[in-house]
């Protein structure tokens, strides 16, 4: 099986044909492996009754067919339902595992092809598949719109759209989201209570988190003690990686 960002492809080698067939682009590598070997078994089907191996790179693959659950991808019922209908009338059906990109000439020939693949087949797309297909367009929206919001204090500090770890107390959790956002008691508290900005004695400029934590003077040897360089941004201070 192969995936890139634009398509999701496999490919089977046999002792005299090989086939390789392109899938819907929210197809996973695990329902590119899985068809793979659903597609080894048909072609087993056409022929004679007889011993064969399937071998296969994916692990996860096989194993699946050993472990079956109601979250189980649905191809796997469909070989297991293959597998008993070709024993019935005499197969007699090996799985092997064998690694990838290691040399082996059927499993590289397998690899290319995959990759190469231009026919499309059309099969339905597991729900979970789909799922995740949908999710990941939809965080790829959110983080090209986040990228555009240049002016927010948070987007200054968290580039990427994604969880952050949570500190162990929740009020220091409750402290820290409150600089991120740069929304505290001290710096905007004014607007509540009807009173003018509190302005920095030293500066004599509106007292915000970044002033406070990066731009005053006054902390500089704050700053140096606790963080080291001399040089540094609220992203140096804030970001999601805690400072022992």
């Amino acid at each position: 099986g192969s995936k890139c960002s634009s398509c999701t492809s496999f490919a089977c080698v046999f002792i005299n044909s090989t086939l390789s067939f392109q899938l819907h682009p929210s197809c996973s590598i695990f329902t590119a492996e899985i068809t793979a070997i659903l597609h080894a078994f048909s072609e087993i089907y056409s022929g004679p009754p007889d011993n064969y191996i399937i071998y296969s790179d994916s692990l996860s693959a096989l194993e699946s067919m050993t472990s079956l659950n109601r979250f189980s991808h649905p191809l796997t019922f469909n070989i297991l339902e293959l597998h008993d209908r070709l024993s019935t009338k005499g197969f007699t059906i090996l799985f092997c595992w064998i690694p990838s990109h290691v040399g082996i000439s059927g499993n590289e020939l397998a690899d290319n092809l995959a990759r190469s693949a231009t026919n499309s087949f059309n099969s339905p797309v597991p729900a979970n598949d789909v799922k995740k297909y949908v999710k990941s367009i939809l965080h790829s929206k959110w983080q090209a719109q986040w990228d555009l919001k240049n002016t927010n204090k948070l987007q200054s500090i968290k580039r990427l759209i994604d969880c952050w770890p949570s500190l162990p107390i929740r009020k220091l959790d409750t402290v820290l989201t409150r600089l991120r956002i740069g929304h505290t008691r001290f710096t905007h508290r004014h607007l509540l209570l009807g009173e003018p900005a509190p302005l920095c004695t030293a500066c004599q400029c509106q007292m915000t988190v970044l002033h406070i934590l990066i731009e005053c003077p006054r902390f500089d040897l704050q700053r140096i003690r606790c963080f080291h360089p001399s040089c540094i941004t609220l992203r140096d201070i804030l970001h999601k990686d805690h400072h022992p």
